[in-house]
Protein backbone atom coordinates (compact mmCIF):
# COMPACT_ATOMS: atom_id res chain seq x y z
CA UNK A 1 0.00 0.00 0.00
CA UNK A 2 1.28 3.45 -0.89
CA UNK A 3 1.09 6.57 1.23
CA UNK A 4 -1.30 9.29 0.10
CA UNK A 5 -0.86 13.02 0.03
CA UNK A 6 -3.47 15.30 1.54
CA UNK A 7 -3.27 17.49 -1.57
CA UNK A 8 -5.63 16.64 -4.41
CA UNK A 9 -8.27 17.88 -6.84
CA UNK A 10 -11.18 16.14 -8.59
CA UNK A 11 -14.07 17.18 -10.83
CA UNK A 12 -17.17 15.39 -12.12
CA UNK A 13 -19.55 17.14 -14.51
CA UNK A 14 -22.54 16.26 -16.66
CA UNK A 15 -25.84 17.28 -18.21
CA UNK A 16 -29.19 15.99 -16.94
CA UNK A 17 -32.33 17.23 -18.67
CA UNK A 18 -32.15 21.02 -18.82
CA UNK A 19 -29.42 21.19 -16.16
CA UNK A 20 -25.65 21.42 -16.48
CA UNK A 21 -23.93 20.47 -13.23
CA UNK A 22 -20.42 20.01 -11.82
CA UNK A 23 -18.95 18.68 -8.58
CA UNK A 24 -15.49 20.02 -7.66
CA UNK A 25 -13.37 19.26 -4.60
CA UNK A 26 -9.92 20.46 -3.59
CA UNK A 27 -8.05 19.24 -0.50
CA UNK A 28 -4.89 20.49 1.22
CA UNK A 29 -3.00 19.40 4.33
CA UNK A 30 -4.56 19.73 7.76
CA UNK A 31 -4.22 18.28 11.25
CA UNK A 32 -7.60 16.55 11.05
CA UNK A 33 -10.34 16.02 8.47
CA UNK A 34 -12.55 18.99 7.63
CA UNK A 35 -14.73 19.36 4.52
CA UNK A 36 -16.74 22.50 3.78
CA UNK A 37 -19.66 22.34 1.31
CA UNK A 38 -21.14 24.95 -1.00
CA UNK A 39 -24.31 23.93 -2.88
CA UNK A 40 -27.16 25.83 -4.59
CA UNK A 41 -30.37 26.47 -2.71
CA UNK A 42 -32.55 23.38 -2.61
CA UNK A 43 -29.61 21.00 -2.98
CA UNK A 44 -28.12 21.36 0.51
CA UNK A 45 -29.15 17.83 1.45
CA UNK A 46 -27.30 16.42 -1.58
CA UNK A 47 -24.23 18.42 -0.55
CA UNK A 48 -24.32 17.01 2.97
CA UNK A 49 -24.68 13.46 1.64
CA UNK A 50 -21.59 14.00 -0.50
CA UNK A 51 -19.71 15.42 2.46
CA UNK A 52 -20.54 12.29 4.49
CA UNK A 53 -19.13 10.00 1.78
CA UNK A 54 -15.90 12.02 1.64
CA UNK A 55 -15.50 11.89 5.43
CA UNK A 56 -15.79 8.09 5.29
CA UNK A 57 -13.21 7.79 2.49
CA UNK A 58 -10.35 9.85 3.99
CA UNK A 59 -8.73 10.44 7.37
CA UNK A 60 -6.94 13.81 7.10
CA UNK A 61 -7.01 17.02 5.10
CA UNK A 62 -8.96 20.22 4.70
CA UNK A 63 -11.23 20.41 1.67
CA UNK A 64 -13.75 22.57 -0.15
CA UNK A 65 -16.58 20.78 -1.99
CA UNK A 66 -18.52 22.85 -4.52
CA UNK A 67 -21.65 21.98 -6.53
CA UNK A 68 -22.62 24.29 -9.39
CA UNK A 69 -25.90 24.08 -11.35
CA UNK A 70 -26.96 25.99 -14.44
CA UNK A 71 -29.87 25.61 -16.81
CA UNK A 72 -29.30 24.99 -20.50
CA UNK A 73 -31.12 27.28 -22.95
CA UNK A 74 -34.63 26.00 -23.65
CA UNK A 75 -37.92 27.28 -25.03
CA UNK A 76 -39.96 28.63 -22.11
CA UNK A 77 -43.37 27.11 -21.49
CA UNK A 78 -46.44 29.34 -21.61
CA UNK A 79 -49.16 28.99 -19.00
CA UNK A 80 -52.56 30.66 -19.00
CA UNK A 81 -53.59 31.78 -15.56
CA UNK A 82 -57.16 30.50 -15.61
CA UNK A 83 -58.13 32.25 -12.40
CA UNK A 84 -57.11 35.67 -13.69
CA UNK A 85 -58.73 35.04 -17.09
CA UNK A 86 -62.07 33.98 -15.55
CA UNK A 87 -62.08 37.02 -13.30
CA UNK A 88 -61.38 39.23 -16.30
CA UNK A 89 -64.17 37.59 -18.35
CA UNK A 90 -66.66 38.05 -15.50
CA UNK A 91 -65.72 41.68 -15.14
CA UNK A 92 -65.98 42.35 -18.88
CA UNK A 93 -69.26 40.41 -19.18
CA UNK A 94 -70.92 42.60 -16.58
CA UNK A 95 -70.18 45.83 -18.43
CA UNK A 96 -72.74 47.75 -20.52
CA UNK A 97 -70.83 48.93 -23.59
CA UNK A 98 -71.68 51.99 -25.74
CA UNK A 99 -72.76 51.32 -29.31
CA UNK A 100 -69.41 52.50 -30.73
CA UNK A 101 -67.28 50.15 -28.46
CA UNK A 102 -66.60 46.59 -29.59
CA UNK A 103 -66.59 43.70 -27.07
CA UNK A 104 -63.19 42.47 -25.88
CA UNK A 105 -61.51 39.91 -28.18
CA UNK A 106 -59.61 36.86 -27.01
CA UNK A 107 -56.25 38.20 -28.13
CA UNK A 108 -56.95 41.40 -26.26
CA UNK A 109 -57.75 39.49 -23.08
CA UNK A 110 -54.64 37.36 -23.40
CA UNK A 111 -52.54 40.52 -23.73
CA UNK A 112 -53.61 41.66 -20.28
CA UNK A 113 -50.72 41.37 -17.84
CA UNK A 114 -50.92 38.29 -15.65
CA UNK A 115 -53.17 36.23 -17.93
CA UNK A 116 -50.30 34.57 -19.83
CA UNK A 117 -47.21 33.65 -17.80
CA UNK A 118 -43.77 32.25 -18.76
CA UNK A 119 -43.19 29.06 -16.77
CA UNK A 120 -39.34 28.89 -16.91
CA UNK A 121 -38.68 27.48 -13.43
CA UNK A 122 -41.61 25.20 -12.87
CA UNK A 123 -39.55 22.54 -11.09
CA UNK A 124 -37.07 23.23 -8.28
CA UNK A 125 -33.72 21.46 -8.97
CA UNK A 126 -33.96 19.71 -5.63
CA UNK A 127 -37.27 18.16 -6.70
CA UNK A 128 -35.96 16.88 -10.03
CA UNK A 129 -35.45 13.15 -9.40
CA UNK A 130 -33.34 12.62 -12.53
CA UNK A 131 -30.99 15.44 -11.49
CA UNK A 132 -30.63 14.38 -7.87
CA UNK A 133 -30.00 10.79 -8.94
CA UNK A 134 -27.27 11.87 -11.36
CA UNK A 135 -25.65 14.03 -8.68
CA UNK A 136 -25.63 11.16 -6.17
CA UNK A 137 -24.11 8.77 -8.71
CA UNK A 138 -21.37 11.28 -9.54
CA UNK A 139 -20.23 11.58 -5.91
CA UNK A 140 -18.84 8.02 -5.87
CA UNK A 141 -16.79 8.80 -9.00
CA UNK A 142 -15.66 12.08 -7.47
CA UNK A 143 -14.38 10.33 -4.34
CA UNK A 144 -12.52 7.74 -6.39
CA UNK A 145 -10.97 10.41 -8.59
CA UNK A 146 -9.83 12.37 -5.54
CA UNK A 147 -8.38 9.22 -3.98
CA UNK A 148 -6.40 8.50 -7.17
CA UNK A 149 -5.08 12.07 -7.28
CA UNK A 150 -3.93 11.90 -3.66
CA UNK A 151 -2.29 8.50 -4.19
CA UNK A 152 -0.42 9.74 -7.26
CA UNK A 153 0.83 12.71 -5.27
CA UNK A 154 1.70 10.34 -2.42
CA UNK A 155 3.90 8.15 -4.63
CA UNK A 156 5.96 11.17 -5.65
CA UNK A 157 6.09 12.28 -2.01
CA UNK A 158 7.27 8.84 -0.87
CA UNK A 159 10.21 8.99 -3.29
CA UNK A 160 11.27 12.36 -1.88
CA UNK A 161 10.99 11.15 1.72
CA UNK A 162 12.95 7.97 0.96
CA UNK A 163 15.74 10.03 -0.58
CA UNK A 164 15.86 12.33 2.44
CA UNK A 165 16.05 9.32 4.77
CA UNK A 166 19.03 8.04 2.77
CA UNK A 167 20.76 11.40 3.24
CA UNK A 168 20.02 11.33 6.99
CA UNK A 169 21.41 7.79 7.27
CA UNK A 170 24.55 8.84 5.39
CA UNK A 171 25.15 11.82 7.69
CA UNK A 172 24.64 9.63 10.74
CA UNK A 173 27.30 7.29 9.35
CA UNK A 174 29.66 10.22 8.85
CA UNK A 175 29.11 11.36 12.42
CA UNK A 176 29.82 7.88 13.75
CA UNK A 177 33.04 7.62 11.74
CA UNK A 178 34.26 11.10 12.65
CA UNK A 179 37.82 10.96 14.09
CA UNK A 180 36.88 13.84 16.38
CA UNK A 181 34.98 11.36 18.59
CA UNK A 182 38.16 9.46 19.58
CA UNK A 183 39.79 10.24 22.96
CA UNK A 184 43.18 10.53 21.24
CA UNK A 185 41.91 13.33 19.01
CA UNK A 186 40.37 15.11 21.96
CA UNK A 187 43.63 14.69 23.89
CA UNK A 188 45.60 16.27 21.04
CA UNK A 189 43.25 19.26 20.81
CA UNK A 190 43.27 19.69 24.57
CA UNK A 191 47.06 19.50 24.68
CA UNK A 192 47.41 22.10 21.93
CA UNK A 193 44.96 24.45 23.63
CA UNK A 194 46.73 24.21 27.01
CA UNK A 195 50.16 24.59 25.44
CA UNK A 196 49.01 27.73 23.65
CA UNK A 197 47.53 29.05 26.88
CA UNK A 198 50.67 28.35 28.93
CA UNK A 199 52.98 29.41 26.10
CA UNK A 200 55.47 26.71 27.03
CA UNK A 201 56.04 28.07 30.55
CA UNK A 202 55.11 24.85 32.28
CA UNK A 203 55.22 21.16 31.52
CA UNK A 204 52.12 19.02 31.08
CA UNK A 205 51.37 15.85 32.98
CA UNK A 206 50.60 13.31 30.21
CA UNK A 207 48.59 11.07 32.55
CA UNK A 208 46.44 13.92 33.81
CA UNK A 209 45.97 15.23 30.27
CA UNK A 210 44.83 11.82 29.04
CA UNK A 211 42.41 11.53 31.97
CA UNK A 212 40.85 14.89 31.18
CA UNK A 213 40.55 13.96 27.51
CA UNK A 214 38.73 10.75 28.45
CA UNK A 215 36.29 12.69 30.66
CA UNK A 216 35.56 15.18 27.90
CA UNK A 217 35.06 12.36 25.42
CA UNK A 218 32.62 10.64 27.80
CA UNK A 219 30.56 13.81 28.21
CA UNK A 220 30.58 14.38 24.45
CA UNK A 221 29.77 10.78 23.51
CA UNK A 222 27.06 10.70 20.78
CA UNK A 223 26.69 6.91 20.65
CA UNK A 224 23.12 7.01 21.99
CA UNK A 225 22.09 9.77 19.55
CA UNK A 226 23.54 7.80 16.63
CA UNK A 227 21.73 4.63 17.69
CA UNK A 228 18.42 6.42 18.10
CA UNK A 229 18.77 8.26 14.78
CA UNK A 230 19.40 4.96 13.01
CA UNK A 231 16.39 3.40 14.73
CA UNK A 232 14.22 6.34 13.64
CA UNK A 233 15.43 5.99 10.04
CA UNK A 234 14.44 2.31 10.00
CA UNK A 235 11.07 3.09 11.59
CA UNK A 236 10.34 5.79 9.00
CA UNK A 237 11.28 3.46 6.15
CA UNK A 238 8.97 0.80 7.56
CA UNK A 239 6.08 3.30 7.68
CA UNK A 240 6.66 4.30 4.05
CA UNK A 241 6.62 0.62 3.13
CA UNK A 242 3.46 0.02 5.16
CA UNK A 243 1.61 2.91 3.52
CA UNK A 244 -1.89 4.04 4.39
CA UNK A 245 -2.65 6.94 6.78
CA UNK A 246 0.77 7.10 8.48
CA UNK A 247 1.22 10.87 8.41
CA UNK A 248 0.85 11.44 12.14
CA UNK A 249 3.41 8.74 12.99
CA UNK A 250 5.87 10.14 10.46
CA UNK A 251 5.37 13.59 11.96
CA UNK A 252 6.20 12.22 15.41
CA UNK A 253 9.37 10.60 14.04
CA UNK A 254 10.37 13.88 12.39
CA UNK A 255 10.16 15.57 15.80
CA UNK A 256 12.30 12.84 17.34
CA UNK A 257 14.84 13.23 14.53
CA UNK A 258 15.08 16.92 15.39
CA UNK A 259 15.64 16.31 19.10
CA UNK A 260 18.47 13.85 18.49
CA UNK A 261 20.14 16.14 15.95
CA UNK A 262 19.99 19.07 18.40
CA UNK A 263 21.63 16.94 21.10
CA UNK A 264 24.32 15.78 18.68
CA UNK A 265 25.15 19.38 17.79
CA UNK A 266 25.26 20.34 21.46
CA UNK A 267 27.74 17.53 22.19
CA UNK A 268 29.91 18.15 19.12
CA UNK A 269 33.48 18.93 20.16
CA UNK A 270 34.87 19.49 16.70
CA UNK A 271 34.20 21.78 13.75
CA UNK A 272 33.77 18.85 11.34
CA UNK A 273 31.30 17.09 13.63
CA UNK A 274 29.37 20.35 14.12
CA UNK A 275 29.13 20.71 10.34
CA UNK A 276 27.68 17.21 10.06
CA UNK A 277 25.17 18.02 12.80
CA UNK A 278 24.05 21.22 11.06
CA UNK A 279 23.63 19.42 7.73
CA UNK A 280 21.65 16.75 9.56
CA UNK A 281 19.33 19.37 11.06
CA UNK A 282 18.77 20.97 7.66
CA UNK A 283 17.77 17.66 6.01
CA UNK A 284 15.54 16.72 8.95
CA UNK A 285 13.72 20.06 8.64
CA UNK A 286 13.13 19.37 4.93
CA UNK A 287 11.87 15.90 5.84
CA UNK A 288 9.51 17.36 8.45
CA UNK A 289 8.06 19.87 5.95
CA UNK A 290 7.33 17.11 3.43
CA UNK A 291 5.77 14.89 6.08
CA UNK A 292 3.18 17.61 6.76
CA UNK A 293 1.56 16.65 3.43
CA UNK A 294 1.18 12.93 4.20
CA UNK A 295 -2.33 11.73 5.06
Amino acid sequence: MSIASMTGFAREAGVTGPYQWAWEIKTVNGRGLEIRVRAPSGLDAIGEEARGQILKAFTRGQGQLNLSISKTSSVPRLRVNQEVLQSLLSAVGGLTLPDNVQPASLDGLLAVRGVVELDEDAVDPGQDEALTGALRDAVARLVQSLRSARLNEGRALAAVLAQQLDVIAGLVGEAEASPARQPEAIRARLEASIAELLDGKASLDPARLHQEAVLIAARADIREEIDRLRAHVEAARALLQEGGPVGRRLDFLAQEFGREANTLCAKANDVALSRIGLELKAVIEQFREQVQNVE
